[in-house]
């Protein structure tokens, strides 16, 4: 039997045996329901480094254990990192919006854009809102730029009577 051979029939009997215990180590500190994809990080990386395993059954379920407490760690820093940068979104989404501006500010807009065919309000959205270019939201949508142009005239000037007519207001 090759050193890979046997260091791979170790591994596998060592998390054999252990496991379980590790399973439950990890529940106890990130949850039942991150446990087993953190176990199965575990194995991964006892497999990357199989040859590192001890030899001796008790030192191996130390090892393993070491393992499962990188994980732990990796999970946390990662879960403090997503904590963190929500943080920063809502603040800077908070910091982003108007003041004053009441809720239902452009709402007509929004209702003529609505009545629009759905490739037409989403060419509208795609250049108003997200500020694209008439030939850059054709090539997002998949349209020469020549067919989004001319949806795009056609769009403003069904948006124009629907706004001037009274049909983009909303009724009390």
């Amino acid at each position: 039997m090759t050193r890979k051979e046997k260091a791979s029939a170790h591994l596998t009997a060592a998390l054999e045996r252990d496991a379980a215990d590790i399973l439950r180590y990890l529940e106890r500190r990130l949850g039942t329901d991150d446990a087993a994809d953190a176990l199965s990080e575990v194995m991964m990386a006892a497999w990357r480094r199989a040859e590192a395993v001890p030899a001796n059954a008790e030192q191996a379920r130390m090892w393993l254990f070491g393992v499962a407490r990188n994980v732990v760690a990796n999970s946390e820093r990662g879960e403090r990192r997503r904590s963190n940068l929500a943080e920063r979104l809502r603040g800077t989404l908070a910091a982003a919006q108007t003041g004053g501006r009441p809720a239902d500010a452009g709402i007509e807009v929004r209702d003529a854009i609505a009545r629009l065919s759905p490739d037409q309000a989403e060419l509208v959205r795609l250049i108003h809102w997200e500020g694209f270019t008439v030939a850059a939201a054709g090539a997002i949508l998949g349209i020469p730029a020549s067919t989004a142009r001319t949806r795009y005239q056609r769009a403003r000037a069904d948006l124009k009577e629907a706004l001037s007519t009274g049909h983009g207001s909303r009724q009390n």
